[in-house]
């Protein structure tokens, strides 16, 4: 399987700020779901779930791996093993929209959508290299934690910075 590829970002009017990745994970959809959906499952990739209300309109509360405060917020689509969205103060709409390629495969059309950046990019360079490192996590191991890594982080915000710096000069 071929490493995640750069995630896209764009600004909407309004102040919101898109997040795209698609990645191709070498796993049935049908085993993604729960490492979706449930708490052992985002435990691994994503955050603790302090509280998961598995069905549309239920009640999320997720701790990221990285140590920040906790962000809760309802789950506003659930289409068993294909669609999940949880909107969560804080971190906006975060979608993931499955698709299974052949038997033993899927990707993963995912989307967040959250309040803009203002003029410092920082924050859409953050959501970028944040999300990039959750689906590295996902593909390493879905159901077991590989560890949050500041200096990955690091690294990847700074490979989401260099072409917006080469486009300024």
């Amino acid at each position: 399987m071929t490493p995640v590829s750069q995630g896209t970002s764009e600004s909407r009017d309004g102040g919101h700020l898109l997040v795209h990745f698609e990645p191709h994970l070498p796993y049935a959809y049908a085993d993604l779901w729960p490492v979706l959906t449930t708490a052992d499952g985002l435990r691994g990739w994503l955050g603790e779930a302090e509280v998961l209300e598995r069905h549309l309109d239920g009640a999320v509360t997720l701790r990221p791996l990285d140590g920040g405060p906790p962000a809760s917020g309802r789950i506003t689509a659930w289409d068993v093993e294909r669609v999940v969205e949880y909107t969560l103060g804080g971190l906006g709409r975060i979608r993931f929209h499955l698709e299974p390629v052949g038997t033993d495969s899927t990707v993963i059309r995912f989307l967040n959508e959250r309040e803009g950046p203002g003029p410092d990019p920082g924050d859409r360079l953050d959501a970028l290299a944040d999300w990039h490192q959750h689906f590295e996590l996902l593909e390493a191991a879905p159901t077991a934690s590989t560890g949050w890594s500041r200096a990955r982080r690091a690294e990847l915000r700074d490979s989401y910075a260099r072409p917006l710096t080469r486009r300024r000069a």
